[in-house]
């Protein structure tokens, strides 16, 4: 897997003596590989974008069913022949060039312990290049050494690394960083300036522009030879992409014009949909707040609401109305016994207290 990138940049640094014109050789090859891979998967996405508005419909229509919409989705796709997997080649194509690239330029400028050291004759932590032959420019070039000069730059480095040694020596690393940034940048202005996605808003778009930009930083933590891979690469990106919109975007009947149109259509059916969604739900809301308005004030068997008395106003008297019966404030009374005419003794009323009612005394 490393063998073969490290042996080709070993035939390119013999045949141009520089290890910078080495990467950039190297940086074409990759991309001669990947660009029939970008432009398959371009046409596959254009076709994808053209297929939206149809989408879009289905997704309305089978919204409450999961799997009759994938059985459709799937009928759609090959009625018109598209893939829609065929739009992750490329990228999953660059993640492994991406760590291949990586591991042959750290490998080729790792340091020797004391054993290798020992067993080539050379300084502990100097070079002891990987993936070579030990027969090749290459490795004789940089065994032994500290550095991996070209065009007055240490690729071996670190733009961070640089600049902690010497911030003036570190500044042209990391201008080179702050250059890969705005290549990007310029590569993705490309990409958006012909690309309508109806399911992203204005803010995602632009996110989606400066988002390469953020990555370009990372690249201060990676070894300068990588980050010279990088920009050459980019440059070439920016070339590829100009070749894509004069293929797929030249003419009004085009693929790529084809998928805007289709674009702009799939964005408006999601605008109406959305608009129809909001007034089904205000006029539900408006019939429900009806019918709860024409409900009866009670319902059969429900308890009615305590009616609390309402305070006086300030300043008001707090008598009763005339017309208001007074309410007994104490117990009645009972009348006193008085002797019957008989002589007999006078009866207890019922209920009346002894202590308070003692027995008339005999004469």
């Amino acid at each position: 897997m490393f063998s073969g990138p490290a042996w080709l940049l070993a035939q390119f640094y013999s045949f141009t003596h520089s290890y910078g014109a080495a990467i950039a050789l190297i940086t074409l090859v990759v991309m001669a590989f990947i660009t029939p891979l970008t432009l398959k998967s371009t046409k596959g996405m254009l076709e994808m974008q053209r297929l939206q508005p149809e989408m879009r419909k289905l997704q309305q229509q089978y919204k409450n069913d999961r799997q009759k919409l994938n059985e459709e989705m799937m009928r759609l796709y090959q009625e018109h022949k598209v893939n829609p997997l065929a739009s992750c080649l490329p990228l999953a194509a660059q993640m492994p060039v991406f760590f291949i690239m990586y591991r042959v330029l750290h490998g080729l400028t790792q340091g020797a312990n004391p054993e290798q050291a020992a067993a080539l004759g050379i300084e502990v932590g100097s070079f002891d290049p990987k993936y070579v032959g030990k027969g090749t420019e290459l490795f004789k070039s940089l065994v032994g050494k500290f550095e991996m000069n070209s065009f007055g730059l240490d690729l071996s480095k670190t733009p961070k690394e640089m600049m902690t040694e010497s911030f003036g020596k570190g500044l042209i690393y990391a201008l080179l960083v702050v250059a890969l940034g705005a290549l990007y940048f310029v590569q993705q202005r490309q990409i958006a300036s012909r690309t309508v996605n109806p399911s992203m808003s204005a803010n995602q778009q632009k996110l989606m522009q400066y988002l390469p930009v953020v990555f370009a930083v990372f690249q201060l933590f990676f070894p300068t030879g990588l980050v010279v891979y990088y920009i050459m690469q980019t440059v070439l990106r920016i070339g590829q992409q100009s070749y894509i919109t004069r293929r797929f975007y030249k003419g009004d009947e085009s693929l790529g014009r084809q998928a805007q149109r289709a674009g702009h259509e799939a964005r408006e059916l999601a605008q109406q949909h959305k608009s129809d969604k909001g007034d089904s739900s205000r006029s539900g809301a408006a019939k429900s707040s009806k019918q709860a308005s024409a409900k009866p004030a009670g319902r059969p068997g429900a308890k009615a609401a305590p009616v609390r008395p309402s305070k006086p106003a300030p300043g008001a008297s707090a008598r009763p109305a005339p017309s208001a019966k007074p309410k007994p404030t104490g117990r009645a009374t009972p009348p006193v016994a008085k002797p019957s005419p008989s002589g007999n003794r006078p009866t207890r009323p019922t209920g009346a207290n002894p202590a308070r009612h003692p027995k008339p005394k005999k004469p």
